[in-house]
């Protein structure tokens, strides 16, 4: 499979990457810096992108378009405001 034939469905999870990191970015804010609760806000979505990548059949080679949807979306979760 090639990025022109995924095109849609890498943007669609690139999305849901993003969007599934906000949350965590937020909540990763409020927590001490180094913490135990910090560090789980981090790694908590990547099972969830990893399952999504894998039941899309999605290629390895993806994978640091992910990684930068997860920085993205833990970097502007991090500046919300409520």
């Amino acid at each position: 499979m090639d990025f022109g034939s995924n095109a849609v469905l890498v943007t669609v999870l690139f999305s849901l990457t993003v969007l599934i990191n906000l949350p965590f970015g937020y909540f990763r804010r409020k927590a001490k810096r180094f913490s135990f609760k910090w560090f789980l806000y981090i790694h908590i979505p990547i099972p969830f992108i990893f399952l999504a990548r894998v039941l899309s059949h999605l290629d390895f080679r993806y994978i640091p378009l992910f990684v930068l949807a997860a920085v993205i979306g833990q970097f502007w979760g991090g500046r919300m405001e409520f």
